[in-house]
């Protein structure tokens, strides 16, 4: 599994989102970091909570 960048700061909505998800946080986790950083920034735009849920259920697909 990569080892995420420890200068990137999750959004608060994100990282609770996938704590109800642990699946979810272990795809992210092993995600180029180009790819977590593009997750990162979405999750930051989501003004909603259904956009936000959006951001992590795409890591199920």
């Amino acid at each position: 599994m990569n080892r995420m960048s420890l200068d990137m700061e999750l959004p608060l909505g994100l990282g609770l989102a996938m704590a109800q998800k642990p699946e979810a946080m272990e795809r992210f986790a092993a995600l180029p970091e180009a790819e977590r950083q593009a997750l990162v920034d979405q999750a930051r735009g989501a003004r909603t909570k259904q956009e936000m849920r959006s951001c992590v259920d795409q890591l199920l697909k």
